[in-house]
């Protein structure tokens, strides 16, 4: 007869479609106790991802200059005296360690410049803010940046000019990563900045480029104490559904915390993208306008044909009363009259003057607005935390609405649905793996050798400082990869190749500590670092080939004895095929002195026409 099915306790299953009944002889022994189906999630939530896909249209109606949204109208008269449009603008240049160029390259080229320009800018007003998320460029930066930059970079960062947000060494892929890699390049990213720039505050997460989002960072970034995200590749007709109910900031919380504790108050954008064109309001055509690096003259435009203008006395009317109208629209998105607005792109402020004129032009603007006593505005420069805590303070975030779910998959318009990358580039992809299970083996191992070395409280010759240092090299190759260009496959191909290369150096940066650390554990005071005892059994010649296993050469003539030592990193027994690779078959195995019966030996061909080895 058949096996009784198994039930599976409280399984989600659409509400739609009924449960099949299992006859009496199918039923388990003990009915009294089974488990019953649970036809809801056992959290509460305003809405949850499956319940939305399943009210949406999916039609492609073209809505006017928002095309995927919908016509936004709004009263002069919601806002009063009591009761001002709160603008908080945050500048913010977006730059991908590694995209079109490579990693370096964008330091070199763009980045070390950016750094430079905005700490330039920022000294030179106090109303100046600015937002930056990538510590691995910001640490290439530290290392070359001179004794009064170092100085002037703190400053900003303890006044609150310039928010440090996430933290993280990228901004990591959310669909293929590992969540050890996910919170191993979080680590290394406060890890710096803890070793450089002190004990700094983190409270928000900026997110605005990976293809969709997981509720396994949300919970992360909730576990190293943010408190408030913001993120922009929303599938377009989702942003639509919560645009129209005012949803889209809400309580971010996880399927299956009951307590509601794990949540992080989550800001979604509205629009197509997070340029300048796409984030002051509805319409792009007029949003670009006031993207001043796109001034006449200047080796960029708007692609709508209309470009910017210097904002002068006699313009500043007019172009005030263009930019409060697209902030007042965009804000009837919203539950409250804090509205949330981004002014930057990729790798944007490489240079004093294009930071001289968004900052000038936009203090023109704000100045001119908040001195309108019947507009009743009030404009400023904020960063993402300025902007959560103007926006708690109007209205606590319990009567925000509440989310489970996840982001996926993404589509910025049409049928352009960015699933591709799951699977693209799938050697690279499975190459992010084996670092993640060296890199946390050689941690394992580390660890466990330098508790012995301080355990014997003597002078010893490990050289934990620079096992470290290859460590840590190794976990921030494979935290550079994490960015949502990289393990995603999105990149150039040599931008790929080079990622590769760090993949590579991560290996074999791990087999090296991994090799002077168990030689350490194993024969401590005969143990020497420049003794070679110790041997990886698996050789990677290159990224872009499989690893082989090295050649164990035994004299078949003498009875020469060789030594294997097997390592299992997990912490649970594991019984798995051992293979190693010999010189001659004529060879026995023992453990503890004792032959191994259970044991193989095999011919291993080395090419069409030559000799064989075991």
């Amino acid at each position: 007869p058949p096996p009784p099915p198994v039930v599976v306790p409280n399984l989600e299953i659409p509400e739609n479609k009924p449960i099949e009944k299992t006859s009496s002889a199918e039923k388990p022994l003990n009915t009294n106790n089974r488990c019953t189906w649970r036809n809801s999630s056992p959290v509460n939530t305003t809405f949850e991802i499956r319940q939305l896909y399943e009210t949406l249209p999916f039609d492609d109606i073209k809505a006017g200059v928002w095309t995927q949204g919908f016509d936004i109208k709004y009263e002069t008269s919601q806002w009063t005296s009591n009761n001002k449009l709160k603008i908080v603008l945050m500048p913010h240049s977006h730059c991908d360690p590694g995209w079109i160029h490579t990693f370096e390259e964008y330091f070199t080229q763009a980045t070390k410049h950016i750094i430079n320009t905005v700490i330039a800018i920022l000294d030179t007003n106090s109303k100046y803010k600015f937002v930056w998320a990538e510590m691995s460029f910001l640490s290439l930066w530290w290392d070359q940046a001179s004794p009064d930059q170092r100085t002037l970079l703190k400053k900003l960062l303890n006044n609150k000019q310039l928010e440090i947000v996430t933290g993280g060494w990228v901004m990591n892929d959310e669909a293929n990563t590992h969540y050890f890699a996910m919170l191993d390049q979080l680590i290394e990213g406060h890890q710096f900045i803890e070793n450089n720039l002190g004990n700094i505050s983190l409270q928000s997460g900026w997110a605005n480029d990976p293809f969709g989002y997981s509720p396994t960072m949300t919970y992360l970034l909730h576990g190293i104490g943010m408190q408030h995200m913001a993120i922009q590749r929303v599938h377009y007709h989702i942003k639509k559904s919560l645009a129209k109910e005012k949803k889209l900031e809400f309580m971010w919380q996880q399927t299956w915390d009951r307590t509601n504790s794990t949540g992080i108050f989550t800001h979604v954008l509205p629009f197509y993208s997070y340029d300048i064109p796409h984030t002051c309001g509805p319409d792009p055509k007029v949003c670009c306008q006031f993207d001043f690096k796109r001034l006449a003259g200047t080796e960029v435009s708007c692609p709508w044909g209309i470009n910017p203008l210097q904002i002068t006395n006699d313009n500043v009317r007019e172009r005030a009363e263009t930019l409060l109208d697209q902030y007042r629209k965009k804000s009837q998105l919203y539950q409250t009259n804090v509205l949330f607005v981004q002014l930057g792109d990729d790798f944007r402020y490489g240079s004093m003057d294009e930071a001289r004129k968004q900052f000038e032009n936009y203090d023109r603007l704000f100045n001119f607005m908040n001195q309108q006593p019947d507009w009743h505005v009030d404009a400023q420069f904020g960063t993402l935390s300025d902007y959560f805590e103007k926006l708690l303070h109007e209205k606590p975030q319990t009567q925000f609405p509440s989310y489970m779910g996840d982001f996926f998959t993404y589509a910025d318009r049409a049928d352009h649905y960015w699933s591709g990358y799951y699977t693209s580039r799938a050697f690279f992809k499975r190459m992010d793996r084996v670092v993640e299970s060296y890199l946390r083996a050689s941690e394992i191992l580390f660890s466990m050798a330098n508790a012995k070395m301080l355990e014997q409280k003597t002078t010893s010759k490990f050289p934990k400082d620079n096992l470290f240092t290859v460590l840590v090299k190794a976990r921030r190759n494979l935290g550079v990869f994490q960015h949502h260009d990289g393990i995603a496959g999105t990149a150039k191909d040599h931008v790929v190749n080079d990622y590769g290369l760090k993949l590579e150096i991560a290996i074999k940066s791990a087999q090296n500590v991994m090799e002077h650390s168990a030689a350490y554990l194993l024969y401590q005071n005969d143990y020497s670092a420049d003794n070679d005892s110790l041997l990886s059994n698996m050789h990677l010649q290159s990224f872009e080939s499989l690893p082989r296993r090295k050649l164990i050469t035994l004299d078949s003539q003498a009875q020469a004895i060789k030594v294997v030592y097997l390592y299992n990193p997990t912490d649970q027994r594991r019984i798995q095929i051992v293979k190693i690779l010999l010189s001659t078959y004529q060879v026995f195995v023992t453990s503890n002195n004792q032959p191994i019966d259970s044991c193989q030996i095999d011919p291993k061909w080395t090419g069409k026409k030559s000799n064989m080895m075991a």
